[in-house]
């Protein structure tokens, strides 16, 4: 399987296998349940069905790394859009649906990209990528998201290890430095994107990439 459809079959199998009272409990995502994330993760789905079907003939602006922005602070949970992520998701009471919208959604989003040319450019959010590139960055936006789904789920899966290791390798691409080979790829993606505080020890072990860190990624 390809980092993408590896990634993205992991985080969706993570969500079928969540009990009812999981929707309920914290996600890693500031401000967010378990229940508003996984309703992110199905217009994540919805995006990427709309991108591989916008093709254009106009040159890359982006690759797979450059696609990211950094932000300057770390969310609140009081942006609009975040808060009508919380609103769509209450609308759909029984976790079952969550469920099954994602599943429907995220099975055609996995099904087109395995389908698309990865050679052929598309536009999303006013740039321009190849479709190797797109389906290369949302490695990181999966793999990403599986750690926030699992955040306060003691018991669940982590992401596949191939996916951490190449999302801990797109990451230092874009602060540009290398993580110490003492941290786990899961605790480097932790860490290094904001979403756990580094240990004395594991600041020290930083140096200077701690003035750096988190990278908020948008």
């Amino acid at each position: 399987m390809d980092p993408f459809s590896r990634s993205w079959a992991a985080l969706r199998t993570a969500v079928a296998e969540l009990s009812n009272k999981d929707f309920g409990r914290p996600s890693g995502c500031t401000g967010w349940l378990v229940r508003d994330l996984v309703c992110h993760l199905i217009i994540d789905a919805q995006d990427v069905l709309i991108t591989l079907v916008t093709p254009t003939d106009a040159a890359p602006t982006r690759d797979a790394v450059t696609y990211w922005t950094i932000a300057e602070t770390l969310p609140t949970g009081d942006d609009p859009l975040d808060a009508l992520i919380v609103r769509l998701a209450a609308a759909y009471q029984d976790p079952a649906l969550l469920k099954f919208h994602l599943d429907d959604v995220g099975s055609a989003a996995g099904r087109a990209a395995e389908l698309a040319n990865h050679g052929a450019r598309v536009s999303t959010q006013d740039q321009v990528l190849t479709v190797s590139d797109y389906l290369s960055a949302y490695v990181l936006e999966w793999t990403l998201h599986h750690l926030d789904l699992i955040a306060h789920l003691p018991d669940a899966a982590d992401p596949p290890s191939k996916t951490l290791a190449s999302t801990r390798e797109m990451l230092e691409k874009i602060v540009g430095a290398t993580f110490p080979a003492s941290l786990s790829d899961k605790d480097a993606l932790l860490i290094g994107t904001g979403r756990r505080v580094p240990t004395d020890a594991e600041q020290a072990e930083l140096g200077e990439l701690a003035a750096k860190l988190p990278l908020v990624i948008g």
